[in-house]
């Protein structure tokens, strides 16, 4: 063979490769980086997304764009690279743009658990009763001897009549069940048995309403769940309600150290119910509200952009106040809630604040006049910072809880 001939060959070969391993590269990562489900409206197709989607069939088309009544709920489409390329399917969900009531005011919150958190063991002499029975933190006891334990004297009291007797505890870790015994120690100091085990079984704080759904009479707020501080367990619900709070000052955030709204129950009477403690944050039902307020639509994951957004929130006795914010970044991907990564730019915040502080969870974000989401985390390391969660993952598990206490009820 000629030798520029096998010369043009092999560099054409490994130019191809070179080629053909960045596309696959930019497939993948458009696959991760793109979500795997979309809703839409069906008075058109209103978002925007820097990929094409290409949709498989005329129905689909319908599903997304048609309004006649004909038009399926749910269709499929394709995400395609560089309007050609097929990247990942998606599956098109085709409903009704909700509106709500937006929060951005504190609440007050009080949880009761569905069992005993654990929160840790200790020795009681020169032994570790429950530690050698198995039990680890984070795990949530359920009863004591066949009689359900929910409450801290419920436990004492078993342990003190249990006489140094072993105890049969039904416990879950992880989520599984299991059984295991336990046998209390007699402790000298105090003149009792132990079992060396810290639990809670019910938790208050003040967060910040997100949104209020007036077809329903519904709420969501925090945007993120209620955990066990020592063991990040999220607190298993048996009952809660919510209660009127207001904030009376303000520990300002620093580097390495997140401040806190400080504020009291201004009211104890219960203005609602919690139904739900989640990843995505609390859910209830009101009491009593003027539902006549004013609404905004609900914006769709794929709407949410980059760039300058608002949060709705109150950092002190005044009623809540817009604060100028930047989105940094977007994850389609998951149904945490670390959709977002935004910014506080706000300088009057910033001076009020240092940043995002805690309590100020569920505060919502606000961006072309739609609820985007709402804020969850703060940044140790820089306070400015911090994550939020998408308001469509928000609405989706309201209606989801709704769906659910409606089929109950039939």
């Amino acid at each position: 063979m000629n030798k520029k001939i096998y010369l043009f060959i092999r560099t054409f070969t490994a130019v191809m490769a070179f080629f053909t391993g960045i596309l696959f590269i930019l497939c993948a990562l458009t696959a991760y980086f793109t979500p795997s489900r979309l809703s839409v409206t069906k008075q058109g197709n209103e978002f925007q997304f820097p990929l094409s989607v290409k949709y498989d069939s005329d129905t689909a088309i319908y599903a997304a764009f048609d309004t006649s009544e004909k038009s399926p709920e749910k269709s499929n489409a394709k995400i395609m690279l560089f309007d050609s390329i097929p990247v990942k399917d998606l599956n098109v969900n085709v409903t009704q743009r909700k509106n709500v009531i937006l929060g951005g005011m504190p609440f007050g919150i009080r949880i009761y658990t569905d069992g005993l958190v654990v929160s840790g063991t200790s020795p009681v002499g020169n032994k570790n009763p429950s530690h050698d029975a198995g039990i680890q933190t984070g795990d949530i006891i359920l009863s004591v001897n066949g009689t359900q334990t929910d409450t801290n004297e419920q436990l004492l009291s078993a342990v003190e009549k249990s006489r140094g007797n072993a105890l049969e505890v039904k416990a879950t870790h992880d989520g599984k069940e299991y059984f295991t015994e336990i046998t209390p120690v007699f402790d000298e100091s105090l003149k009792k048995y132990r079992i060396g085990l810290m639990v809670r079984d019910s938790c208050a704080g003040i967060g910040t309403m997100t949104f209020i759904d007036a077809e329903n009479g519904t709420f969501a707020g925090l945007g993120h769940g209620i955990c066990d501080t020592a063991s990040g367990s999220l607190m298993p619900l048996e009952k809660g309600d919510i209660v009127n709070a207001e904030i009376t000052s303000v520990t300002k955030s620093i580097c390495g150290n997140p401040g806190a709204l400080v504020g009291t129950f201004s009211d104890t009477s219960p203005k609602g119910t919690i139904s739900a403690n989640s990843e995505l944050g609390i859910y209830g039902t009101l009491y009593n509200h003027d539902f006549s307020q004013n609404t905004v639509p609900v914006a769709f994951k794929q709407e949410v952009q980059r760039g300058k957004a608002q949060i709705l929130t109150t950092v002190d006795d005044q009623p809540p106040k817009f604060y100028d914010i930047s989105i940094e970044d977007i994850s389609y991907n998951n149904n945490s809630p670390k959709n977002m990564i935004i910014k506080i730019t706000d300088k009057n915040l910033l001076a009020k604040t240092g940043g995002i502080v805690q309590g100020m969870s569920g505060s919502p974000i606000i961006q072309n006049n739609m609820l985007v989401g709402a804020v969850t985390h703060v940044f140790v390391n820089d306070t400015t910072e911090g994550y939020a969660v998408f308001a469509e993952n928000m609405i989706d598990f309201n209606n989801t809880i709704v769906q659910n206490k409606l089929s109950f009820a039939a």
